[in-house]
């Protein structure tokens, strides 16, 4: 992908911010965008828990996961009050746009038009200057994505790499294994 500014996000509504964010203030921070339907299976299986993972996971570094409701059918089911309860219900903290309507009744969105979106759930990582480098249609491969992340992060902030939290992850004693299986040694108990 030749490097090229990544296009302006054309929104009608944001949720989940007390603001309405841009690239312009993101500037500095590495930008995974999540362009999603609330209505979309592998949305809602697959492309929101994996952004969901990518915000908890880089909680503190130059990393900000941002949504983008990008309807392109089913519009009538698919209204702000609807995206409130969508997210309230799946617990989705991260900031949420709303894409603007195809202009000329185009039924394709603004933002998914500019960025030639093929459909949902869509991936696109932005660098800390505001450049597109990758878009990924449909769902990324949870490792290269992190790998693809933390080569942005450590470009954008060459030095130490960062700490990423190791939320739910514990290291435990040794376990005595044979063929039948594996026991957990007795001072395995978490903490």
């Amino acid at each position: 992908m030749t490097l090229r500014p990544a296009p302006a996000w054309r929104t009608t509504a944001w949720l989940n911010t007390p603001q309405p964010l841009s690239l312009e203030r993101l500037r500095g921070k590495v930008i995974l965008l999540h362009a999603f339907q609330m209505l979309c299976p592998g949305c809602v299986a697959r492309g929101i828990p994996q952004a969901q993972r990518v915000a908890e996971v880089f909680a503190g570094a130059p990393l900000v996961v941002v949504g983008l409701h990008t309807v392109f059918e089913h519009h009538e089911a698919m209204k702000l009050e609807s995206l409130r309860a969508f997210l309230h219900e799946y617990r989705v903290k991260f900031p949420v746009g709303v894409d603007a309507p195809g202009e000329a009744g185009d039924p394709i969105p603004q933002t998914m038009s500019a960025y030639a979106m093929r459909g949902t759930p869509t991936t696109v990582l932005i660098d800390a200057q505001g450049r597109l480098r990758r878009q990924i249609f449909g769902v990324h491969d949870d490792l290269w994505l992190g790998a693809e992340l933390q080569s942005l992060l450590l470009e954008a902030h060459p030095g130490p790499a960062f700490d990423v939290r190791r939320s739910k992850t514990q290291v435990l004693p040794s376990a005595a294994c044979d063929d039948s299986g594996c026991a957990a040694p007795s001072d395995a108990a978490p903490d």
